[in-house]
C-alpha cells in the first residue's frame, strides 16, 4: 500500500496466498493498517475480499505468507485466541444469535472478562435503540437493528481490530449512513478497522486508506479520493469515462439502476 503512515501497522498481511482445494483465490496479498485507521477493501464479486478477511481473522489458514498482529506473527493461530487478543470479525449476513434476546447476545461478550454491566453500558451508549429491545429476540428485529446489535457486541468487547464484511448488505442507505457514522466514531477511539464493502460511497466517506481487489490481487491502493476516480475501470473492465456516474453520486433513477459501482462492489 502506498499511503503514508506515521505509526507501525497493528494488523498486517504479508505475501498472503490462500485458496480452497486446488483453487488459489488470493495471490500475494500485502495489506497493513495502523491503529485508528479505516482501510476500505473494494472490488467486484469474486475478487477475494471475504477470503482476505477470513485469513485476517484466523478462520482460513493461508498457503503462503504471514499474518501479523501488533508486530507478532500469528499465522495459523487459533481464531479464539485471536479474538481474545482483541481481533473481532462481524461476518457477512449479521453476526448475531437470532434466537437469543438482545441482552443474551450481549452477555456472550463477557468471555473477554468484561462485566455484564459494562458490556450493556457500552452497547446501549453506542446504540440507545437497543436498550428498548433488551428482551426482544434478535432475529425478530429489523435488519438495521440486527446490524446495530452486531456492532454493539463488537464495541462492548473493546476490540483492537474490527473486521467488517459487507456491513451495508440489505440495508437502506439511511441506516448504512448511521452505521458508518459509528464506524468513524469507533476508529476515532484508536480501533483499527478493515471494511469489505459493496457500498463504495459509504465506506470511502470514512476510510483513511483504500485498496481495490480483482481476481485475488490488489490492483489499486491509496487515499480514498484517489481511488474513487479509478473504480470504474476495475469494475467494468475499462477506463473511467467522462459523464458516467462516479461512486457516491446521486442515482439518476429511484431504483438505482445506474448506480453500478455502489451496488456491485
Amino acid at each position: 500500500m502506498s499511503a503514508a503512515r506515521t505509526q507501525p501497522p497493528l494488523l498486517a498481511l504479508r505475501g498472503v496466498e490462500a485458496g480452497y482445494g486446488a483453487i488459489t483465490v488470493l495471490h500475494s496479498i500485502d495489506l497493513e493498517v495502523a491503529a485508528g485507521e479505516v482501510l476500505a477493501v473494494l472490488g467486484p464479486n469474486g475478487a477475494g475480499k471475504s477470503t482476505t478477511l477470513r485469513v485476517a481473522a484466523g478462520l482460513h489458514r493461508p498457503s503462503a505468507g504471514d499474518l501479523l498482529l501488533d508486530g507478532r506473527p500469528v499465522t495459523g493461530a487459533d481464531p479464539v485466541a485471536l479474538a481474545r487478543s482483541g481481533l473481532c470479525l462481524i461476518p457477512e449476513g449479521r453476526g448475531i444469535f437470532p434466537t437469543l434476546t438482545v441482552g443474551e447476545n450481549l452477555r456472550m461478550v463477557t468471555y473477554r472478562g468484561v462485566s455484564r454491566a459494562e458490556v450493556e453500558h457500552r452497547a446501549f451508549t453506542a446504540f440507545p435503540r437497543l436498550a428498548q429491545r433488551r428482551r426482544q429476540r434478535a432475529g425478530t428485529m429489523s435488519g438495521g437493528e440486527q446490524q446495530m446489535l452486531a456492532m454493539a457486541r463488537a464495541i462492548a468487547g473493546d476490540p483492537a481490530v474490527l473486521l467488517l464484511d459487507e456491513l451495508s448488505m440489505g440495508l437502506a442507505p439511511r441506516i448504512v449512513g448511521e452505521l458508518y457514522d459509528k464506524v468513524h466514531e469507533i476508529a476515532a477511539t484508536g480501533v483499527t478497522i478493515v471494511a469489505v464493502e459493496q457500498f463504495a460511497a459509504a465506506v470511502l466517506g470514512v476510510a483513511t486508506t483504500a485498496v481495490v481487489m480483482a481476481d485475488g490481487r490488489i490492483v489499486l491502493a491509496g487515499a480514498p479520493d484517489d481511488i474513487r476516480g479509478e473504480l470504474q475501470g476495475v469494475y467494468l473492465g475499462g477506463p473511467a469515462q467522462p459523464g458516467r456516474p462516479r461512486p457516491g453520486s446521486p442515482p439518476p433513477t429511484a431504483d438505482h439502476r445506474n448506480d453500478v459501482l455502489t451496488e456491485r462492489a
